[in-house]
């Protein structure tokens, strides 16, 4: 089959290193890609969330089946363009997709289906001053949100009052995050260890991927502003047997059937951002599609034919297979710019690629990388790439991981040494 895969992140070149291994797919196109994707399929200089431009490319090349990588694009309802132009797509409508889109809309969603998630309340920019005396009679620490899309940056942990007063004034005076702070959402503060699980679903039937764990904070110990993710890991020992077979039950099953009941079946790639608490798995957040950098770890992991799986997901006609976990463990350590997530620069020449994945188990993924007019490959972004070690255990993929971030430079890499550490000391108590 013939696939076209849209958006230029690090998800986007993990989606295209699985798909190019996968036995039923024959050409891969990428739009628009990065400098890792180039190498796997080919380029087209189209943007993810221009609709018709990309139907044009469907027609043209003749594509079989196209998976939407990043939220803008379902958000904006590329999905449902391409689904009732009777074209096979990885992605769910415009309203389903909702779920990410409105943190506000997501919440009221999940208390009209009685699925477990913190307490809350939603107010609108324009009624920022209730929001503040809601503020001063809420206990901390508490969470406030922007209701939009953020890029998973909109979301503030507040330890004090004073500091939920801030994030508030940056959400709604500052226009840190644009529209996505027309409205606001303030959530009691869960107290537990967070994992993401995602489900591949045809609107009715659905199958696990195998349970990983993000690092959101850009400092060692979950410290600092958050980000679009610093590294992750799968498997994730939080998620016990017992606690899965929960999520099913009481989060993944009533959203799937609430969807359906409002009219919007869901139909794509449901991400679960978890809460394990005492009172058990609480939704921190839906997204619509693959996490980044989950994807990075959970792709690997996948036994099955890949392409083929989506296929089934696609045409609705998903079978139910359980899909096969390989045996082992992934992890993948982000390199970011120095001043990410806030300010930061770009165009530093990046060394070093070619040596980390000499390291047995290694890939480095692209992400935030570019070609300058001679060719040398530069920074081009925030997090810059991913260096992702697979082996037989956790430890041994964080090692490899961890070598090979050595092997790569760029002025100002930022990184994180303390992913996965969490996981390792599950199977030190177990």
């Amino acid at each position: 089959m013939r696939i076209l895969i849209l958006g230029s992140g690090g998800r986007e070149h993990a989606l295209a290193r699985a798909f190019a291994a996968s036995p039923s797919v024959e050409a891969l196109f990428v739009a628009p890609g990065n400098p890792g994707t180039a190498a796997l399929g080919t380029t087209l200089d189209v943007a993810a969330t221009n609709g018709p431009a990309v139907l044009d490319l469907v027609a043209t090349h003749a594509i079989d089946m196209t998976v939407i990588g990043p939220e803008q694009p379902l958000v904006d309802g590329v999905a449902d363009r391409l689904r009732n132009a009777g074209h096979a797509v990885v992605g769910p409508s415009q309203a389903a997709a909702r779920l990410e889109g409105s943190k506000a809309f997501a919440k009221a969603f999940m208390q009209r289906c009685n699925i477990p998630t913190a307490a809350f309340k939603t107010f609108s920019a324009a009624d920022a001053d209730a929001a503040r005396a809601y503020l001063d009679a809420q206990p901390v620490p508490i969470v406030v949100k922007a209701s939009g899309l953020a890029g998973g940056k909109g979301a503030f942990v507040c330890a004090t009052r004073q500091e939920a007063h801030d994030a508030l004034d940056a959400i709604v005076e500052d226009r840190a995050f644009g529209t996505a702070g027309d409205q606001i959402v303030i959530e009691e503060f869960m107290t537990g260890e967070e994992a993401s699980v995602f489900a591949l679903t045809d609107g009715d039937r659905y199958v696990l991927l195998t349970p990983s764990q993000d690092h959101k904070a850009i400092g060692e110990g979950g410290v600092g502003p958050n980000t679009g993710g610093m590294g992750a890991y799968a498997p994730a020992p939080v998620v016990s047997g017992g606690r899965l077979t929960t999520i099913c039950r009481t989060i993944i099953e009533p959203t799937l059937a609430g969807m359906a009941a409002e009219g919007h079946p869901y139909q794509g790639i449901l991400y679960c951002g978890l809460m394990m608490t005492d009172a058990g798995p609480k939704v921190v957040e839906f997204n619509c599609r693959l996490g980044d950098p989950e994807a990075q770890v959970v792709l690997p992991l996948i036994a099955n034919d890949v392409g083929d799986l989506f296929m089934q997901v696609a045409q609705g006609e998903l079978r139910g297979t359980a899909v096969q976990a390989r045996d082992g463990a992934a992890a993948c350590v982000v390199l970011a710019s120095g001043g990410y997530p806030t300010d930061y620069e770009t165009g530093f020449p990046i060394t070093g690629i070619e040596d980390a994945e000499t390291v047995e188990g290694v890939h480095v993924i692209h992400a935030g990388t570019a070609r300058a007019d001679d060719g040398t490959l530069v920074t081009a972004g925030g997090r810059v790439c991913n260096v992702v070690g697979v082996a037989d255990t956790l430890e041994h993929a964080l090692e490899r991981a961890y070598r090979g971030v050595e092997a790569i430079e760029f002025e100002g890499k930022t990184v994180r040494r303390d992913i996965g550490q969490k996981g390792l000391m599950h199977q030190t108590a177990e």
